[in-house]
């Protein structure tokens, strides 16, 4: 049997080892995405993007006109003649795109190849993010300052009626075909519309929340809202009640549900950055932010490649009483592509 001064020996030696070997530190986290080269384009201010799997291309409401961009190619071109761009979105089936007009209180569609203007629609006043139907036969405008949504026949080219909700409509997505949830800036909630009857159909407060922008639905009826004050509400729609409040960047103006990834993005301007929420069982988990540059504030998926393409700029100082304008050769749009 040991005697007890050497197993105290031992036992200590043992300890001394652990104690004098290099601890291991954990390495941090890979940035979920790293960047490619950018992609030089005209200056002009912008509103949303918007990726066109069908025809492999990327769209950017842009100011007076569309942006086309042929990431394979890096071609640019641009096209229509817009009261300034908001949102641009492609129509399944057809090699057309739509664009709605703040200025003019429009909807254009432009041809996809020519950019001729095809159809021109009156909408309620300050037409602004955009939605299509599940089949893809209707689009809803959200109209800011009228505090409504116009409801468009795609088919016969007309406004067919409008939901009257409140002002301050920001982005929209479909929670069920028959569901709409938009975030409403003004009021610092979500605004519910029936699309059966047209009607509206209740509100989810957003407490903590402040000037709710980009919204997406991810899994088992969740919802991201973005909100100017840095933070984002996780929101369950069927349950109407905010989850979560998660820890974003500051400025952001879209959400986007990567489905391959099973996670949320969130371009977050003022911050230049792209803040990262990752969904398992588990629940919402925030990741390593990525850097990005000034003013990208909205993107488009790529879900085929999992590219991220971000229209950024350099913005003049604002001049009281004068608009913005982007500092000169400064717009580019930024690729990201997943690690």
């Amino acid at each position: 049997m040991p005697s007890p001064f050497r197993s105290l020996l031992a036992a200590t030696s043992a300890l001394l080892g652990v104690l004098a070997a290099p601890m291991a530190i954990a390495a941090p986290a890979a940035p979920a995405f790293r960047p490619l080269p950018a992609i030089q384009a005209p200056d002009d201010l912008w509103d949303f993007a918007q990726w066109d799997g069908e025809h492999q291309r990327l769209l950017i409401a842009h100011g007076k006109d569309v942006l086309v961009i042929d990431p394979a190619t890096r071609n640019v071109r641009a096209i229509g003649e817009i009261a300034y761009a908001h949102a641009v979105v492609p129509l399944p089936g057809h090699n057309q795109i739509l664009v709605t007009s703040k200025f003019d209180d429009s909807v254009r569609i432009l041809d996809g190849v020519s950019g001729a203007e095809l159809v021109h629609i009156a909408v309620a006043k300050d037409p602004d993010a955009t939605v299509l139907s599940a089949d893809g036969h209707k689009a809803y405008v959200m109209a800011a300052k009228a505090g409504a949504i116009s409801v468009v026949d795609l088919d016969k080219k007309v406004e067919t009626g409008r939901i009257p909700l409140k002002t301050g409509l920001e982005v929209a997505v479909l929670a069920s075909p028959t569901l709409l949830a938009v975030n409403t800036e003004d009021f610092n909630e979500i605004e519910l519309a029936d699309l059966a009857t047209n009607k509206p159909a209740g509100t989810i407060p957003l407490p903590g929340c402040e000037g709710p922008t980009g919204l997406a639905m991810g899994p088992d009826g969740l919802a991201l809202s973005a909100c100017a004050n840095g933070k984002a509400a996780l929101v369950d729609i069927a349950h109407r009640k905010v989850v979560r409040m998660l820890p974003i960047g500051m400025g952001p103006d879209t959400v986007i549900w990567d489905a391959a990834h099973h996670r949320f993005l969130v371009p977050c301007g003022e911050s230049g950055s792209l803040s990262v929420i990752a969904m398992d069982k588990a629940g919402a988990h925030v990741l390593p932010a990525v850097a990005t540059g000034p003013n990208a504030r909205t993107a488009a998926l790529d879900p085929a490649t999992g590219r991220l393409y971000l229209p950024s700029a350099r913005l003049n100082p604002v001049v009281k009483g004068q608009p913005k304008t982007v500092v000169s050769g400064s717009f580019r749009i930024l690729a990201l592509s997943p690690r």
